[in-house]
């Protein structure tokens, strides 16, 4: 009875939900995932800011190098290129698969030396074909001709008619016309055989080698797999300097003017030069005038496409001769030089940092100016010295 007076209420159940606490997990992982783009920001913000900072100035070199002590007397100086003024790219005149190559890079050459030969295999067929052709028309030239002189024997004394003598004669002219053609048939195949052959144009020296056996040679490279040069060579005995002259200071120049010629290659030697060409007509975009300068002697070491710098001297008189005997001067552009906490420097290249060097200064020649100590030559200086450039700051040389 006293279970039956229980309060039943108690055993009902709550299905009210339960206030849950928010899900910390979820709120973790968002720090996390901020607070790991923000690292990033900041790592590459820094590395930016860090790159404007410790940006390495970009420079270029020059080599110095000894002038010789009649630069006193320039008149003009200008810069250039060693040019072969005999050069050609030698090609075939047909077109076939190369099978021989006679030369390689450096290599001297002779006039109508083969350097190259084609495949020639066809064009021999057709000649042998052709040179048969030929002796079989002569063969029946022989009995053409003895049965035309018969009848015309025998018409001359009445005894052939008119129509037999004119087909002999018929028959001997066509024998004659086909002896021709088989003749030029013969020269055409022993052309066409010429051609298979690649021959140099002049005594020269093989600069580049274009193409390899196995390949492909047509004269104007129809083809992505052709080529059309076999090789590159050049008159070596025909080199000058093509200097562009500003058309300003063109007047100057007259032809065979004294020169002096030093390649970028061997500061320390000087070419003695002429002028041997003033090309008459300028260049608009460069308001220049093309000047030939040509070696009165030079050695093996000059070669084609070397850079090389030109002084122009003035005539030579009497008076001169006491200067043709001054020693070689270093001369560097004056934009290498400036002043320093009133010292003269210029600045050397020492573990991709610019380092101070205090030089002392002589003459001045246009843009250039004579160092009489402090450098040597051979070394190489900044070629433009600006504002931001200080010592013992990085720098990026520039080819």
């Amino acid at each position: 009875m006293e279970t039956k007076k229980a309060d039943l209420n108690t055993l009902r159940i709550d299905r009210t939900e339960e206030k849950r606490p928010p899900d910390r997990n979820k709120k973790i992982i968002t720090r996390i995932i901020v607070s790991v783009i923000l690292l990033v920001i900041v790592f590459f913000a820094y590395k930016y800011v860090n790159s404007l900072l410790n940006k390495k100035e970009e420079v270029k070199l020059i080599t110095v190098s000894l002038q010789s002590g009649s630069y006193s007397s320039a008149v003009l100086n200008a810069s250039g290129y060693v040019v072969a003024q005999r050069k050609a790219a030698v090609a075939s005149k047909g077109t076939g698969r190369l099978v021989y190559l006679g030369v390689v890079e450096g290599d001297q050459v002779k006039k109508d030396e083969i350097v190259a030969r084609l495949e020639d295999n066809d064009i021999r067929a057709q000649l042998e074909q052709s040179k048969a052709n030929l002796k079989l028309y002569e063969a029946d030239f022989k009995e053409t001709e003895n049965f035309f002189n018969r009848q015309k024997e025998l018409f001359s004394k009445g005894l052939s008619s008119e129509q037999e003598f004119e087909t002999a004669e018929a028959r001997y002219n066509k024998t004659l016309a086909s002896i021709d053609v088989a003749k030029a048939q013969v020269t055409a195949a022993e052309v066409a055989l010429e051609n298979t052959l690649i021959r140099a144009p002049f005594d020269g020296t093989v600069l580049t080698k274009n193409a390899d056996v196995g390949e492909i040679v047509s004269p104007f490279g129809a083809s992505i797999n052709s080529r059309a040069a076999v090789v590159t060579m050049a008159d070596m005995k025909s080199l000058q300097v093509e200097a562009d002259v500003s058309e300003s200071n063109i007047e100057k120049i007259i032809l065979n003017q004294e020169c002096e010629i030093v390649l970028d290659a061997y500061p320390e030697k000087s070419y003695p030069g002429f002028v041997a060409k003033i090309v008459p007509t300028a260049d608009r975009s460069k308001a220049t005038v093309l000047v030939k300068v040509g070696f009165k002697e030079y050695d093996s070491r000059v070669l084609p496409e070397m850079s090389a710098k030109v002084t122009f001297l003035t005539l030579k008189t009497d008076k001169d001769e006491d200067k043709d005997k001054e020693k070689p001067i270093i001369l560097i552009p004056s934009s290498s030089v400036v002043a320093r906490k009133g010292r003269t420097v210029v600045f050397i290249i020492k573990d991709d940092k610019a380092v101070e060097l205090q030089v002392q200064l002589g003459r001045k020649f246009g843009e250039n100016i004579e160092i009489i100590s402090g450098l040597d030559t051979g070394e190489s200086i900044i070629a433009k010295v600006t504002e931001k450039i200080k010592d013992g700051i990085e720098v990026k040389v520039l080819e």
